[in-house]
């Protein structure tokens, strides 16, 4: 006991510099991890704190721990999972996850995810638990939770709260693994970030911020910014709607906002899905995501622009992947029966970003004569109609942004392997997703022993150390993937070979071009 004391005492003078086993002496405080194969994990180290009394608002800085915090359990924010309400609001946690080679003296390349979920379900663990495959190529992992639904993303206009609570969480997030992270054995000077869906939507928008930078690298996976599904307005009805559910009538906003404050978060997530404020089932959008912030002295504020009108000074210098899946909309519109092709109004597309009147309805028949001619809505259309509006050319868009505003390189990407739905590069990049638990012991093998695995894990980490994918040529991935420039547009195609190829869909694209020259000034945020 008395070397442990003395073990502690020396890491609290010599901050960062001291790591035995599965202890970490941190500036805010002794944090013990458990042992894995080859690494060590420390889940559920608090970061911030929520105020009970507005759980709907801005958190702060944890303040750190007086004794040894047990970081053996990871957490979640309140949300509705699988149809069950789980979660607490003591959830703004990190889990870190240190490979066996880290050490103070040659410090390791971090790499901060960041979970999707639509804005209103999923965690830190969900995706990232113990990632393996690439924590074996000496990095240091670190998965952030952060708070969703109706505690992350009601914009209310109020200064109680303005909005984006959940981006501002993921700020704390990444402004504590800045400070601390050298205690893990971490480079704090190499830090990229990245996300898929939500997650990486919350990479791009941290790009365009008005924060201070925080990482140096960043990869985006199917989250293009200036994607219209990113944003919505604010929305000052859901607090009174809530309220009236739960027996509490009032007209003044402020007086429901503190009595749904005092509703059991569980019962409450439950009812929001209920009344569809927070579901994204039956083509229905949630309405609690990230919107642009009205401004408000003595404020901290995340973002009061939209993207697609900002010039980002933290962009420049900064090298950057982005990319989506073939057909993204796979996992919208593949269960769906004939009758909902039949019924389908492609307003329902096109409302959320655009106004729809006078002159769009002529350019929604143009769109549906591009994609469908004179047959009717079919299903194969459908999804490549949404993947194109929705991820490819908002993509391929963001990617030229990101270069104009001085990006150092802008790597693009098509993950095309077995025809890819929405997220389905994400088993090959991390060891315990959804797929890979519900897999047979079998598929499992498959998936781990997968080229696809191999080149992928190889690509991220090699972006991570070197800024560059592809820093030389390899067996798993031969040729050097080359980045795009103001004429030239490659491409990494990921299939079940990779190949380096040019204008993704470059038809369709160009149609969307000249949709956007002709019809962009009737988006919501122009």
């Amino acid at each position: 006991m008395r070397s442990v004391l003395l073990l502690i005492a020396i890491c609290g003078i010599v901050q960062g510099l001291c790591r035995a086993d599965t202890l970490v002496s941190t500036k805010l405080g002794n944090v013990k991890g458990t042992s894995g194969d080859g690494f060590t994990r420390f889940l559920g180290i608090p970061y911030g704190l929520v105020d009970e009394n507005n759980p709907f608002g801005p958190s702060v800085p944890h303040p750190g721990f007086k004794e040894i915090f047990q970081a053996n359990e990871t957490k979640e924010c309140p949300q509705l999972f699988q149809g069950v309400p789980t979660g607490s609001f003591d959830c703004l946690t990190l889990d870190i996850y240190v490979p066996n080679t880290a050490n103070s003296q040659k410090p390791l390349p971090v790499m901060v995810w960041i979970h999707g979920g639509a804005w209103i379900s999923l965690s830190s663990s969900t995706q990232a638990r113990d990632p393996v495959s690439l924590l074996k190529h000496d990095v240091i992992i670190v998965s952030i939770n952060y708070r969703i639904g109706l505690y992350g993303f009601l914009c209310l206009d109020i200064p109680e709260v303005p909005g984006n609570q959940g981006l501002k969480d993921q700020t704390l997030a990444l402004r504590w693994i800045k400070n601390n992270i050298a205690a893990f054995g971490g480079d704090e000077n190499k830090i990229t970030l990245f996300g898929d869906s939500a997650g990486g939507m919350s990479v791009n928008m941290h790009l365009y911020s008005q924060n201070e930078k925080l990482f140096d690298k960043a990869i985006i996976q199917s989250g293009p910014a200036l994607s219209y599904w990113m944003m919505v307005k604010s929305n000052d009805t859901i607090p009174l709607i809530l309220a009236e559910e739960f027996g509490f009538q009032t007209t003044n906003l402020k007086e429901a906002l503190r009595f749904i404050a005092t509703v059991d978060p569980h019962q409450l997530v439950a009812k929001a899905f209920e009344l569809k404020i927070t579901s994204s089932a039956d083509n229905n959008q949630p309405l609690t995501k990230p919107c642009v912030e009205k401004e408000f002295e003595g404020v901290d504020h995340f973002i009061t622009e939209h993207p697609m009108n900002i010039e980002s000074s933290k962009v420049r210098q900064m090298p950057i992947i982005i990319g989506h899946t073939r057909r993204e909309f796979h996992f919208q519109h593949d269960t769906r029966d004939e009758e909902f092709f039949d019924a389908f109004d492609l307003k329902t597309l096109f409302e959320l970003g655009f106004y729809v009147e006078n002159e769009m309805e002529d350019a929604l028949n143009t769109v549906k004569h591009f994609y469908f001619g004179d047959k009717k809505i079919s299903k194969e259309e459908l999804i490549q109609l949404g993947t194109d509006l929705v991820f490819g050319q908002s993509t391929q868009r963001m990617a030229k942004q990101l270069l104009e505003n001085g990006a150092e390189n802008v790597y693009r990407f098509v993950y095309s392997y077995e025809n890819a739905s929405h997220a389905d590069e994400l088993p090959f990049i991390f060891d315990q997703t959804r797929r890979f638990l519900e897999s047979s012991e079998e598929e499992k093998l498959v998936l781990m022993q997968s080229p696809m695995r191999a080149r992928l894990t190889l690509l991220w980490t090699n972006f991570a150390k070197y800024g560059n994918p592809t820093p030389e040529p390899t067996e798993l991935v031969p040729f050097i993937w080359t980045p795009i420039t103001k004429t030239t547009q490659p491409y990494l195609n990921m299939d079940s070979e990779f190949t380096l190829s040019s204008r993704p869909d470059h038809s369709r694209m160009a149609f969307w071009d000249l949709f956007y020259r002709l019809y962009g000034k009737y988006q919501m945020w122009y």
